[in-house]
């Protein structure tokens, strides 16, 4: 895999762990992953990032993989760690996705970081808890459901709920990795697990929490309570990519989003699913990315 990997102080003394692959001098793309995942990058990813000039970022959140953990944070915390992460690189201006539970931390910095972000894709992502005029749960799959409402009974039930589904993941190879989220995969998405996008998922979770459940316990936590910011405060472009048979985050939260967050472009893609947008998609979001980008606007050591 074309990839290398760093580790960089935040200025509260925390460790954050980097991944890169791509161009190494290209225009700096920022990913934010799913819960429960490290910061590997995907070989699709890489070739696609590299294809197209882009120097392919990630970082692991605080409490996954080699990130410190970082108590109390919020959506917005996430905010900090890329400006942090930012000044560390010397790059003064930036693109960012996320996918799953790592879109609202992307739209964080969307919304926090106008002066380095030039624009933001989100895919597959939820809708902050409650948000008036949505069902959250409705059509959601029996996991996902079931770590939320463990998340917001108490500390003691979502640590027992997250520590015996985190034991399940860590068992799972890449052939039985679709019988571990199987309330959650839609025909299609079940189709992408297998090959090398198995083995990619097994590896990620397992790197990501194999020492430690935190950084699912702190994502989960910080989805669930006030993000730290309001979606009328994003002001650069953000592209909605969400999957019409998606059971990780049903569609329903994509039109929540889609009507709050100002200048985005929503895509509501029939025939996908959750997993699928992370196979097929990628290069479509770098795309749509680099064409919001004003030229000789991103600069990176």
């Amino acid at each position: 895999m074309d990839a290398t990997g760093r580790t960089i102080s935040t200025p509260d003394g925390r460790r954050l762990r980097l991944s890169e692959g791509g161009q190494p001098h290209g225009i700096p793309v920022l990913v934010q992953r799913g819960t429960p995942q490290s910061g590997l990058l995907y070989e699709g990813w890489v070739a696609d990032a590299r294809a197209r000039g882009i120097r392919l970022l990630c970082y692991e959140r605080p409490g996954y993989g080699g990130s410190t953990r970082h108590p109390g944070r919020t959506v917005a915390s996430a905010a900090d760690d890329v400006a942090a992460i930012a000044r560390e690189l010397g790059v003064t201006r930036l693109l960012i996705w996320g996918i799953s539970g790592g879109g609202p931390h992307a739209l964080a910095c969307a919304a926090l970081l106008p002066g380095l972000v030039a624009a933001a894709a989100v895919l597959g992502t939820p809708a902050p808890y409650p948000a008036e005029g949505l069902d959250y749960f409705a059509e959601m799959g029996e996991e996902n459901v079931a770590a939320c409402q463990a998340a917001l009974k108490s500390p003691q039930a979502h640590r027992q709920f997250v520590e015996a589904d985190a034991a399940r993941l860590l068992r799972a190879t890449p052939e039985t990795v679709a019988e571990a989220f199987q309330s959650l995969l839609c025909p299609v998405d079940a189709d992408m697990l297998a090959g090398d996008f198995a083995e990619f998922v097994v590896r990620s979770v397992q790197e990501g929490i194999g020492k430690s459940r935190d950084g699912i316990i702190d994502d989960d936590l910080a989805h669930l309570k006030p993000w730290g910011f309001e979606l009328s405060e994003i002001r650069v472009p953000v592209l909605l990519m969400h999957g019409e048979y998606d059971l990780m985050v049903p569609v329903s939260h994509a039109r929540w989003l889609a009507g709050r967050i100002p200048n985005v472009e929503a895509r509501i893609l029939p025939g996908d699913g959750h997993l699928t947008i992370s196979v097929r998609r990628i290069p479509e979001v770098h795309a749509w990315l680099l064409a919001k980008l004003q030229p000789c606007s991103a600069t990176s050591s």
